[in-house]
């Protein structure tokens, strides 16, 4: 087995993977709730660390405090500006209600008291936070996995980023669709998409090609990595995508660039092949779209 390239196979680990989903969707809704507001929800997600999740720093009253789900020593930690920390073990079997009311209380113990909606958001489950007994499932086997495979997508993710010199996000995880993303920007703006909501008209202001991998869903019961571009220019799906096993997949009207994670992590060398693939979509999207590639390239020269 490949180290860096894990076998994650979702029905092997679904129910652990919604039970890890909506955890993080409550340390997510903190963030929301207590950061300082950034353009495009850069204030929501989370980010992956050597040891698994974290939120970064976040400030409140006595200075600024960060929250990590350590997923090698399977543990909750939220640590402050002032040196005081609180924890608590994750394992096969801590509820989602457990979770939730575990959180609120070690943050009280550290005077941070984070008012948030406790539901879930666009999430495998539609329970109250406090009311999910259902959703206990934690394999530490596969968790680990899940976290090597995040940190090598992350690695992968963060390399492709620093060959644009244009507007880009960081490479992060959206809780609510729990997918790691990087998103760049032509610099136009985006005509707003009728019946758009608040999320997507903030998100998509101005023209994007996104880049991302999620660990599979109902729709693609797999895990994959993916590219779209927003809005959609015209025949976007008529572009070739590399490697071969990439496909444009049809979605809502609209079309993502998708590499199966199997294809990938078996091929003779799965680095290569990711950026390979997200160069391949970038140009696609930007060829289309009528982006200045030369002027958003990196010059590795200089």
């Amino acid at each position: 087995m490949n180290s860096k390239f894990p076998d994650i196979p979702l029905d092997g680990w679904r129910p652990t993977k919604n039970t890890l989903h909506l955890y993080c969707q409550i340390i997510g809704k903190i963030r929301l709730a207590m950061h300082p507001r950034l353009n495009h929800w850069w204030h929501v997600p989370l980010y992956v660390t050597p040891a698994g999740l974290s939120t970064h720093t976040i400030p409140y009253a006595d200075g600024n405090f960060e929250i990590e789900l350590d997923l090698k020593s399977h543990r909750f930690c939220v640590r402050t500006s002032g040196g005081r920390e609180e924890d608590f073990a994750l394992y096969d079997g801590l509820s989602v209600a457990d979770f939730y009311s575990s959180v609120l209380a070690n943050l009280a113990k550290l005077g941070i008291r984070p008012n948030i909606r406790p539901t879930p958001y666009e999430a495998p489950s539609t329970t109250p936070f406090p009311d999910d007994t259902e959703n206990q499932s934690y394999d530490k086997e596969y968790i680990e996995r899940a976290h090597q495979v995040l940190v090598t997508i992350d690695d992968i993710l963060q390399e492709f980023r620093g060959r644009f010199t244009g507007k880009s996000t960081p490479v992060h995880m959206f809780w609510h669709s729990f997918d790691l993303a990087l998103t760049r920007f032509s610099g136009k703006r985006a005509p707003v998409r009728e019946g758009a909501g608040i999320v997507e008209r903030e998100a998509y202001s101005h023209e994007v090609i996104s880049f991302g991998f999620w660990f599979g869903d109902d729709k693609v019961p797999a895990p994959a990595l993916y590219a779209y571009a927003a809005p959609e220019p015209r025949g976007l799906a008529d572009e070739t995508l590399s490697p071969a096993a990439a496909k444009w997949s049809e979605s809502s009207g609209a079309h993502l660039a998708i590499l199966m994670y199997e294809d990938l992590r078996t091929s003779p060398d799965p680095r290569h092949t990711a950026l390979d693939f997200l160069e391949s979509a970038y140009m696609a999207g930007a060829r289309r779209a009528g982006w200045d590639v030369e002027q958003l390239r990196l010059d590795a020269s200089e």
